[in-house]
């Protein structure tokens, strides 16, 4: 076939132009560009190896659709009033519009998939400056994923391939002197200490040898904190607890966490770290018999509990899984992609474990979006870009997959300048039969499913573990995942599938790490053959390879009689499978690149997770002030305005607006289970307190349902991070009551988002006093936290994060006594159910339980 290329112009009609109109009122009144008259769109396909035939088949089915656009046909002539910004992804990074239309054409052609490009023509004109034109171009260009197309029509659409060198050794590394080490340190940009790396560098003197590069970087990766909770898992010699008019409360429960401790581990050595607050309240339960619903198995990837299903009046045992994700750094850098594969990361969770994801939850922190452009902290893109971008990514990435998204909520902070936060939480269930789990054995085969490989991503989990300053906009592109939502899609349909799932005795996704960690993980020993990686495009290296998150994959573990029958049904959800790794018996992982171990490492080093970190914690005592009416003196009382200038003064506050035009950007309606709207009452203006789902059932009919809710207040967290964890828990539980939930069945899972902590001993005592907040709940409610995520690297040169620990709360329901928030008739009461506190500002927990019960 001949291989020309085509192309083809594409531009809605006047009517129907709203990406149009948007951008014209975010240039012109955002950006401030007062002389701009006219904005046009116009959208640019390159085709190569398409016959003529197959172009005109293809034009008004696939490139365009006639009543709404117009289409040019291989010339568009720009008139002379335009200015024209083309902009195209840069090379490496996914572009799913392409990449869908190609398939299209493969479908309607029944043929081999052709090469497509796009680009994006933007047509301004008016009476603009070049200081203007220059504005406009900053704006719509973000570096990290985008630049500026040529407007001419290339040959050929084929990448010219760079083949990289075999294997980059790291020559004389093991006689590297302290100054060296330091240099190599800061010149490869790594997340681990100096100190880690000079534990490498021990290792590799007892196995008398060099390092790879690619051995360096994998690592890097294993060690980051992203993967191994490295600050969290950081050992707290010293506890000190400064005097003052709340320090009596925190010394109470840490002395409680101290007996818990020796409860449960009794004379076993336990040292104290963060990660062993965060989950002494779940073995303190189950040491009690009264975590009997704990699904506990060697993979890592959901929180995860049985739970019986009425199915037609029947009980069925079903397992429930759930997860939250955070995805702030990628969404701070570049927001579409970042906060679309925030939800893409939520759903691979529970889907590895091979559960079907049924809804979402969306919890966001920002800096005023209002704030004019002409004051954005250099290094940084405006609050508002990130705020809408970041929407409009993960909105689209549910519509995409089919995921109702039930709660949205955005908490606007100016310490959330520092970096964003995006938290996306999602649940799913599975019948617990579907769910095999079994140890690999060697000759066990990992097959690779799903997505491509390529370089977007590579160093996302190391990056993600960074403090970041004002050139990482532009150093940390490649870090930044592209999300590829029918893919994730097409892999929930085939698990869901009773005769694939059950074949699969392990499954990872690809998150943090790629290749060397999601495969890495399955088994303590492995041979992973990295040329049969599929990517991409040519031109990949063995340390890309290795560590690229390329999103929308799954690594699993078969027995090697099963493989071709996984294959196959793969083939049938149109997805890629192919064998990569074999189970050994070596007690090492090793990658093999173009004939070459690049990476052979012990399993026994890889665990270690490098040198075990040591920190010391103080934690200050709040400042006098309460938040609470009833206590505040007489005197101070009449300095206050009258009750309507206040509730008036109070509404004027962003958090206190209605955020239901942020919602109704986004879809909870999706796979028919709902069963509560995000808005409640005749006209829909009625805030609910969670979401409530149905149980997914692909046959049968059931009254089991879940609710999900959350807590948090990051005016609270500032003022004090253990009374912000304190009421995070209890308010996520108060909702799920309302809910009409039972308290008592409530599990828990957390986000921790903190500043980056250093050495300094006040920062480690902000996460450490939060979780002794969240533990002092757990214990006097009696329900458990049993898993969350965390992320300390919430700084920005001198700026930090509010102290946020966010508390999911999970329950199961009979939907049919459900209660939904809107007045249900005129004269309906509203009532408080006031709970007492203490001097202390905390909850009286066994009134808190009598007002729940």
């Amino acid at each position: 076939m001949n291989k020309v290329v085509k192309r083809i112009f594409v531009e809605k009609k006047e009517e129907f132009a709203t990406e149009v109109e948007f951008l014209f009122k975010e240039l012109k009144e955002f950006l401030g560009i007062k002389g701009l008259k006219e904005v046009r769109i116009i959208h640019r396909y390159d085709i190569e190896g398409i016959s003529a035939d197959e172009y005109e088949r293809s034009r008004n089915i696939i490139f365009s659709e006639p009543p709404v656009d117009i289409v040019y046909d291989e010339e568009f002539k720009i008139p002379e009033k335009y200015f024209v910004i083309p902009i195209e992804y840069l090379p490496g990074q996914y572009d799913q519009r392409a990449d869908s239309a190609a398939q299209c054409i493969q479908l309607l052609t029944q043929s081999e998939k052709r090469e497509v490009r796009c680009a994006k023509l933007i047509l301004i004109a008016g009476e603009l400056s070049e200081e203007d034109y220059s504005k406009i171009e900053d704006y719509c260009i973000n570096p990290l994923e985008a630049r500026e197309a040529s407007l001419d029509k290339p040959e050929t659409l084929k990448m010219e391939i760079d083949y990289p060198e075999k294997v980059k050794n790291i020559d004389n590394f093991i006689k590297f002197t302290t100054d060296e080490l330091n240099y190599l340190h800061q010149e490869l940009g790594l997340a681990m200490s100096l100190d880690d790396l000079n534990f490498v560098q021990d290792y590799f003197k007892d196995e008398d040898r060099d390092p790879t590069l690619t051995e360096i970087k994998v690592l890097d990766t294993y060690w980051s904190d992203h993967c191994r909770h490295t600050t969290f898992s950081t050992e707290i010699e010293d506890v000190n607890i400064e005097d003052g008019p709340y320090s009596a409360a925190v010394e109470r429960v840490y002395s409680s966490y101290l007996k818990t401790r020796k409860e449960v581990y009794g004379d076993r050595e336990k040292p104290v770290c963060l990660m062993d607050l965060a989950v002494i309240g779940m073995k303190e339960m189950r040491k009690k018999g009264l975590l009997d619903d704990f699904d506990e198995s060697e993979e890592i990837n959901a929180c995860s509990i049985k739970i019986n299903v009425d199915v037609d009046g029947k009980e069925e045992e079903w397992l429930l899984m759930f997860k939250n994700e955070t995805h702030n750094h990628p969404t701070e850098i570049e927001p579409f992609g970042g906060a679309a594969t925030c939800l893409g990361g939520a759903i691979r969770d529970p889907l590895s474990g091979r559960s079907f994801v049924y809804q979402a939850m969306r919890v966001t922190g920002s800096g005023d979006p209002r704030t004019p452009v002409s004051e954005t902290i250099e290094g940084k893109l405006p609050q508002r870009k990130i705020t809408t971008g970041a929407a409009q990514g993960y909105s689209s990435y549910g519509n995409q997959f089919g995921l109702a998204t039930g709660q949205v909520t955005e908490f606007y902070n100016e310490n959330f300048l520092a970096k964003r936060m995006e938290i996306g939480a999602v649940i799913a269930a599975a019948p617990a039969e579907n769910v095999v789990r079994k140890r690999p054995q060697e000759g066990d085969v990992i097959v690779l499913l799903g997505g491509r490989t390529g370089r977007d991503g590579c160093g996302g989990a190391t990056g993600s573990s960074k403090e970041h300053d004002e050139e990482s906009l532009f150093s940390c592109g490649a870090e930044v995942q592209k999300g590829n939502p029918p893919t994730e899609r097409k892999i929930q349909r085939l698990f869901r599938n009773p005769q694939v799932s059950k074949m699969i005795k392990r499954c990872n996704d690809f998150g943090a790490g790629g290749v060397s960690v999601a495969i890495g993980e399955l088994a303590d020993s492995l041979d992973i053959n990295l040329d049969a990686v599929p990517k991409k495009y040519e031109g990949l290296d063995g340390t890309e390879l290795a560590i690229s998150e390329s999103q929308e994959r799954m690594a699993v573990v078969l027995d090697k009689d099963d493989v071709d029958r996984f294959i196959n049904e793969s083939l049938k959800e149109n997805l890629e499978a192919t064998a990569v790794a074999v189970v050994t018996d070596t007690g090492r992982m090793r990658l093999n690149w173009q004939g070459n171990n690049i990476v052979d490492i012990s399993r026994a080093f890889l665990d270690t997770n490098g040198i075990t970190q040591k920190s010391s914690v103080t934690v200050l005592s709040p400042e006098e002030k309460d938040f609470y009416l009833d206590k505040i003196p007489q005197e101070i009382k009449k300095k206050l305005p009258s009750l309507k200038e206040a509730w008036l003064g109070n509404l004027q506050a962003l958090n206190i607006c209605s955020q239901k035009g942020l919602v109704e950007r986004f879809d909870s309606t999706i796979g028919a289970g709902s069963v509560l709207l995000p808005f409640g009452g005749k006209n829909q203006l009625t805030t609910v307190n969670g979401m409530v789902a149905k149980i997914p059932l692909l046959e049968g009919e059931t009254s089991t349902g879940t609710i999900m809710t959350y807590g948090y207040n990051p005016d609270l967290a500032l003022w004090s991070p253990f009374h912000g964890a304190v009421y995070a828990v209890v308010e996520s539980v108060a909702r799920s009551v309302a809910l009409g939930g039972d308290y008592k069945n409530i599990r828990l899972t957390f986000q921790e988002y903190f500043e980056s902590l250093g050495n300094d001993r006040t920062k480690w005592g902000k996460p450490f006093s939060a979780l002794l907040g969240a533990y002092l709940v757990q214990s006097e409610l009696g329900i458990a936290a049993i898993g969350g995520k965390d992320s300390m690297s919430g700084t920005f040169k001198e700026l930090d994060v509010p102290p946020t620990l966010v508390s999911f709360a999970v329950n199961i329901t009979d939907v049919n006594q459900t209660i939904s928030p809107e007045f249900k008739e005129a004269d309906s009461k509203v009532v408080w159910v006031k709970i007492n506190r203490d001097e202390y500002g905390l909850p009286v927990f066994d009134d808190l339980k009598d007002k729940y019960e």
